[in-house]
């Protein structure tokens, strides 16, 4: 049952000074956070600017941003439950079951869907798509023959698994992961959302600059190994904005909505992280009934249904290097304040 805890204007203040402080101290350039409750129009707090290059122009609600690793829950765990829903996948079978036909032992193949959503298959956890170049073996087919690193059944955050449920997705609809996002968020009405790549455009937050004197990675994936897929994967590769992420969290915490029952039923804890921390399928579970996901770029998305609130923050702090460390204090707020009640 849902009883809202609305955010205070406490909460809001304290959001806003340490955004502030995160692009006082370098650690982002800018940054949006959309914060709200059931039935209530979003708030929107912003800082900074979107990129030394873009000089003053401002990040607001639709300034698109490389989401990275918020893609396996925007992207791939809804398709994935929708096709559980319908049947075309299913949360006990092997993955190879819904990919091209693979010809004798394939250990990384035999991976259930429920273990490559909850981290839990015991895959190879380095993930260099750049070392495939070269052959004509299908993708899908030398993962799946990547023999296992660890015991199926423990916690190992890899990225491998979500690239195999975005070609399973693909492979068991016959479509492409992107067309498949894209008919998943027209009909949540999230029109900025999209795999890239994307225009290089002042609404666009660039992101890396890797080599001194080359171009920044603006409008193309972050993520090596969706850049080598073009783009589209099930691990990384969507933009997205922070009215559309604000959109998404509201429906998934509406108890009327059609992924409202898969969000609770991902929240069971599956396998622990840490102490206090489980993982469920896909999000990350933690005390207070609160779920969430962190991207690499400096994206996060925290989600309470119980309180009916949500919190989105997306920033390009891997602009100047590392995002997980210059945005901790941030990502730790948001921690605390979706939890209160």
């Amino acid at each position: 049952m849902t009883q809202l805890v609305p955010f205070t204007s406490a909460d809001t203040a304290r959001f806003a000074d340490t955004l502030d402080q995160a692009v006082a101290d370098g650690a982002t350039p800018g940054g949006v956070i959309a914060l709200g409750t059931l039935g209530e129009p979003p708030r929107f707090l912003k800082a900074g600017r979107v990129a030394d290059e873009l000089g003053d122009t401002a990040p607001g609600p639709d300034t698109v941003y490389d989401i990275a690793s918020l893609t396996k829950v925007v992207a791939t765990w809804p398709l994935v439950c929708q096709a559980f829903d319908t049947e075309i996948l299913v949360r006990s079978a092997p993955v190879r079951d819904f990919l091209p036909a693979i010809e004798g032992p394939a250990s990384s193949g035999d991976a259930t869907i429920e273990q490559l959503l909850t981290h839990t298959a015991g895959l190879k956890a380095s993930t260099r798509l750049d070392r495939y170049r070269g052959t004509e073996t299908p993708l899908h087919e030398l993962l799946c023959r990547e023999g296992l690193e660890a015991e199926p059944g423990t916690h190992r955050y890899i990225n491998r698994g979500y690239i195999l449920l975005g070609l399973a997705l693909a492979h068991a609809h016959r479509r492409p992961l992107d067309e498949l996002g894209r008919a998943l968020w027209d009909d949540l009405g999230m029109s900025g959302t999209t795999y890239g790549p994307v225009a290089r455009t002042p609404q666009v937050a660039p992101t890396e600059q890797r080599i001194p004197g080359a171009p920044r990675i603006w409008g193309q994936a972050h993520d090596d190994n969706a850049a080598l897929l073009g783009g589209v994967a099930g691990h990384a590769g969507v933009f997205s904005t922070a009215r559309d992420l604000a959109r998404y969290a509201e429906y998934l915490i509406d108890p009327a909505s059609r992924l409202h029952g898969w969000l609770r039923t991902s929240m069971l804890p599956f396998a622990p992280i840490e102490t206090g921390l489980d993982r469920g399928l896909s999000w990350i579970v933690a005390p207070g009934g609160v779920a969430y996901h962190h991207g690499f770029t400096g994206t996060s998305l925290y989600l309470n249904p119980a309180a009916g609130r949500y919190l989105a923050i997306l920033t390009n702090a891997v602009y100047h290097g590392e995002a997980r460390k210059k945005i901790a204090p941030l990502r730790a707020l948001a921690l605390k304040t979706i939890t209160a009640t």
